[in-house]
């Protein structure tokens, strides 16, 4: 059983906006697999679906991203979720914008989403794709992860999209290592 988060925030007015880049990704990935993502469970909208023979779980909590931790916990805690059956999708400023890495473990670093799911489940060794957004230094952080995309960065996002949606699909099917083998790359535009 696999466990696939997406991170951000409810409501329409941030529907676009770079701190939702975990709802867009696993909406497109949802799409891809036919799963819609409509039940509510564990504070979420969930959809599950099974791939061969394994149940795979989608979760986009509605707790609001910096209280993520509570919706991943239910859903683990209930589901029985090894570290390394979780997935968690979120957004990076640190990275260029369209870049997405995979990793195995790690702190949750400035991302308070991410901080808080690790203080939540007390461990820090499950799988996470970050999905770079890029910063602009001219424009506080916390304006600058609300701001939707702007239309000419589509382009990029959009293809990244594509790219980390496929690389949920090989982490489902072959695991972490051979997604980060596949997908860890850096956007040069």
């Amino acid at each position: 059983m696999k466990l696939i988060v997406g991170l951000g925030n409810p409501g329409k007015k941030y529907d676009l906006s770079r701190h939702n880049i975990g709802f867009i990704v696993l909406d497109y990935f949802s799409r891809e697999v036919k799963i819609p993502i409509t039940k509510v469970k564990f504070k979420s909208y969930t959809g599950e679906f099974l791939h061969k023979g394994e149940k795979i779980i989608l979760l986009k909590p509605q707790t609001y991203m910096n209280l993520s931790g509570e919706a991943v916990k239910r859903a683990v805690d209930y589901y029985g979720i090894a570290p390394g059956d979780l997935l968690v999708v979120y957004d990076d400023v640190d990275i260029p914008l369209g870049s997405i890495r995979l990793r195995k473990k790690g702190s949750g670093g400035t991302h308070n989403g991410m901080r808080n799911i690790v203080y939540q489940l007390q461990d820090d060794e499950f799988p996470r794709l970050r999905f770079g957004i890029g910063k602009n230094e001219h424009i506080p952080l916390t304006d600058y992860v609300l701001m939707n995309f702007p239309r000419e960065e589509f382009d990029v996002v959009r293809a990244s999209v594509r790219d980390a949606a496929s690389a949920i699909e090989v982490f489902i099917d072959r695991g972490i290592d051979a997604a980060m083998n596949q997908y860890n790359k850096v956007v040069t535009k």
